[in-house]
């Protein structure tokens, strides 16, 4: 009895090293993100309406419980996308646009513009993203924030953290694309 018990303690002390799945997508505990090291913080589900739209997770050096942290912190970044349910870029790319929009007044996004004009074109080139499709997002410190599209890397590097901190403030400003979301990447369980 005391070894069950022994052995239950550990295992419930040691930290877990299964990767998080969501809406039957699995995100590994950790990923290098161009040559650093990156934890996964949280995963969750974008849904809109009864839709299933896709499966969410967000990758930093080191495991953050608040949107500031995250805000703030150094190193490589990665905001992992995989569609549940077959979208243009366009659509997708387009909602995007306008969370950034409901996360940062006119002054910013006017600082913003010609870099989500950049990542719009970009995102435009893809075409369609039909269910499954991989969308990452990397903050890489040395070149900026790199878009890939199953696993290619699309368009050129966009200069700047501010878009990076941007780009999550979609899912982690003050109107998050959705509540329960921004709970669940932030490491919180729903």
């Amino acid at each position: 009895m005391k070894k069950l018990l022994a052995t239950l303690l550990l295992a419930i002390s040691l930290p877990a090293l299964a990767a998080l799945e969501v809406a039957g997508v699995k995100f590994e505990d950790k990923v290098k993100v161009g040559a650093g090291d990156t934890v996964i913080n949280g995963a969750g589900m974008r849904k809109r309406a009864f839709f299933k739209v896709y499966a969410i997770g967000l990758y930093l050096p080191q495991k953050a419980g608040t949107a500031a942290e995250v805000l703030a912190a150094k190193g490589p970044k990665r905001i992992a996308i995989v569609t549940l349910r077959d979208l243009t870029a366009e659509q997708f790319v387009d909602a995007l646009i306008e969370a950034l929009k409901k996360n940062h007044d006119e002054a910013a996004m006017k600082t913003l513009q010609a870099r989500v004009d950049q990542f719009r074109a970009t995102m435009l080139t893809i075409g369609n993203a039909p269910e499954k499709s991989v969308v990452n997002l990397d903050w890489l410190p040395d070149t900026g924030t790199r878009l890939s599209f199953n696993g290619s890397a699309k368009g050129s590097d966009i200069a700047g953290e501010d878009f990076y901190r941007a780009l999550l403030r979609i899912w982690l400003g003050d109107n998050p694309a959705q509540d329960d979301l921004k709970e669940q990447l932030l490491g919180k369980t729903p």
